[in-house]
């Protein structure tokens, strides 16, 4: 496993954040079933691409040097 990526990039550990959310929902009386906790992380691994692209062009932006 010679790959990196950030850990937002990880379906894992968003299958992780939303399974321990779930569980706290759950305390509090809603029920979130396991389709929908996979469909929430992998919803959320591509908004954090997005948001990532986002962030990409708008450091570039803002960059106080040209590339050269």
């Amino acid at each position: 496993m010679d790959d990196l990526k950030l850990w937002y990039q990880s379906r894992t550990v968003w299958g992780a954040l939303i399974a321990i959310l779930a569980s706290v929902a759950q305390m509090g009386g809603v029920h979130v079933d396991t389709s929908t906790q996979g469909d929430i992380a992998a919803n959320l691994v591509s908004l954090s691409g997005a948001l990532g692209g986002l962030i990409a062009i708008y450091g570039r932006v803002k960059a106080n040097k040209r590339l050269g």
